[in-house]
């Protein structure tokens, strides 16, 4: 039985995801942004250990959030889920670029990182120069480059994790809208392979996968002095190191 914190799990594919763990027996302890969510999230996820909340636009609520994950005690998995499309660039940068990197950085090292990224980070770029100066020129699709960069920067590091970016595909969700044409179900599937299963095939690191298969990624998530130089202007902008 493995012991998950799942982020961004109010609704969506978090919540999908921690309904089928806590179904296949493990413990789950989801997050919401707020109490109230918070509490609707408890209710729609019957046998969740425990919810946290924390708003993951800001700096200050993200590194609390990482304290109450620790006072918990070690999680096995990590499924950093959370995620914003239509919303201010501002929004887009702070949820889903930094607060996946403060949160890996504060939190104590789990067994498997999940990260969820999209297949529109294949038109991204990383835009480094743009995180101090210019945040009104990052797109949704940079952020989720910048997702996969930090999940293979973390599998070089961190050799004793398993560390992955999962793509779960066009799915309809309230991001994804009623109409997006892929298969819900399989997109929580990979996401939740990876968090437990002993096959071997999931027990991989640095890679980007779309439905329990390894794909390519955008060639600017494989290059290390990128992804190095992307740790360290995200530590500039926290005051938080990669450790």
């Amino acid at each position: 039985m493995a012991r998950i914190f799942i982020t961004g799990s109010a609704d969506g594919l978090g919540q999908l995801a921690a309904k089928l763990l806590v179904e296949k027996g493990h413990k789950v302890v989801l997050h919401a942004r707020n109490s109230k969510r918070g509490a609707d999230a408890m209710k729609n996820v019957s046998g969740a250990e425990n919810v946290l909340t924390g708003d993951l636009s800001k700096i200050d609520e993200t590194i609390n959030l990482a304290d109450q994950v620790n006072a918990l005690g070690p999680f096995d998995v990590i499924i950093h889920n959370a995620g914003v499309y239509r919303t201010s660039s501002k929004e887009i940068f702070s949820i889903n670029t930094l607060a996946p990197y403060i949160l890996t950085c504060l939190i104590q090292k789990p067994k498997r990182l999940i990260y969820l990224t999209s297949g529109m980070h294949m038109q991204g770029n990383a835009k480094l120069e743009s995180f101090k100066s210019d945040i009104n020129r990052i797109t949704y699709s940079d952020s989720k480059l910048h997702v996969v960069m930090l999940a293979k920067a973390v599998a070089r590091k961190w050799t004793d994790v398993y560390s992955n970016a999962v793509n779960p595909g066009w799915v309809p969700t309230k991001m994804g809208g009623r109409g997006a044409p892929d298969d819900l179900q399989k997109g929580y599937e990979t996401q939740v392979w990876l968090a437990v299963s002993n096959d071997e095939n999931a027990k991989v690191t640095g890679q980007y996968l779309h439905h329990q298969k390894i794909m390519h990624c955008n060639p600017e998530a494989d290059d290390n002095n990128l992804q190095d130089k992307f740790l360290s202007v995200c530590k500039e902008i926290t005051g938080i190191s990669f450790p």
